[in-house]
C-alpha cells in the first residue's frame, strides 16, 4: 500500500471525482486522507428528499452531493477528516474489511478503544466516530469513510434529517447521542491536521513493518 497525497482546498465533489480516476488504473492499494468544505453526502441507494434538510442546506451555504457508494447520510466540514483507500482488487468485501481493521488499529494504537460494527461503523465507547462505505468498479475498489474530530454537530442535525426508525434500530433518540468527536475523547490531538499526520504517519509505519 502506498500513501497519496491530494491537493488540498478542493470541494467534496472533486474529490470523489479523483477517487474514480484513480481506480481505473490503480496498480496498488493507495490511502489518502482529506478535508472538505460543509456538505451532506447522502448514498448511492439514498433520496436526498428523505435524508437531507434541502432548505436549511441550501440557505447555510453546504453542498449536497450524491456519492456512488451505498452505505447512509452523512455531513462532513472542516472538523471531519475524511479517508480513502483504492485498491486493484475487485473483492470489495475484503478490501472493506481491511479498511476497517486498518482504521481501528490507528485509533487503538493513540489509546482509543476502537471497535468496528456490523453497520461497517467503528465506535468509541458505543458512540460513532467514523462511518464508511465502499464501491465496486470494474478495476477495483473504492472504501472511503469519515472520522469525526470536531465536526459541527449542531450543524449535522440540522442538515441531515435520520429517520426515528434508524436511531432506535441504533438504540438512541438522537444524532447527538449518537455520535462523539474525537477531539471531545483525547487531547493528544490539537488539531485536526495532528490528527491527519498521525494517520498518515501510522499507516506509513505499517507498512513498513
Amino acid at each position: 500500500m502506498k500513501i497519496f497525497h491530494p491537493k488540498a482546498g478542493l470541494q467534496l465533489v472533486e474529490y470523489l471525482a479523483l477517487e474514480q480516476e484513480m481506480v481505473k488504473e490503480v496498480a496498488e492499494p493507495t490511502f489518502f486522507t482529506w478535508i472538505a468544505p460543509p456538505t451532506v453526502i447522502y448514498g448511492h441507494h439514498q433520496s436526498a428528499e428523505a435524508e437531507v434538510n434541502e432548505t436549511f442546506c441550501r440557505e447555510h451555504g453546504i453542498a449536497v452531493v450524491q456519492r456512488k457508494s451505498g452505505g447512509g447520510c452523512v455531513y462532513a466540514d472542516r472538523g471531519n477528516l475524511m479517508l480513502s483507500l483504492i485498491s486493484p482488487s475487485t473483492h470489495s468485501e475484503q478490501v472493506f474489511g481491511d479498511f476497517l481493521r486498518m482504521i481501528q488499529d490507528v485509533l487503538q494504537s493513540a489509546g482509543l478503544p476502537a471497535v468496528t460494527t456490523a453497520h461497517n461503523d467503528i465506535l468509541i465507547d458505543g458512540r460513532k466516530v467514523s462511518g464508511c462505505a465502499s464501491f465496486k468498479a470494474s478495476t477495483g475498489t473504492i472504501v472511503h469513510g469519515t472520522l469525526l474530530y470536531d465536526v459541527d454537530i449542531e450543524t449535522m442535525m440540522r442538515a441531515i434529517t435520520p429517520s426515528q426508525k434508524k436511531l432506535t434500530k441504533h438504540g438512541v433518540a438522537s444524532v447527538r447521542q449518537r455520535v462523539v468527536n474525537i477531539r471531545e475523547i483525547t487531547n493528544q490531538f490539537v488539531t485536526i491536521e495532528d490528527l491527519q499526520s498521525y494517520v498518515t504517519e501510522r499507516l506509513a509505519a505499517r507498512m513498513d513493518d
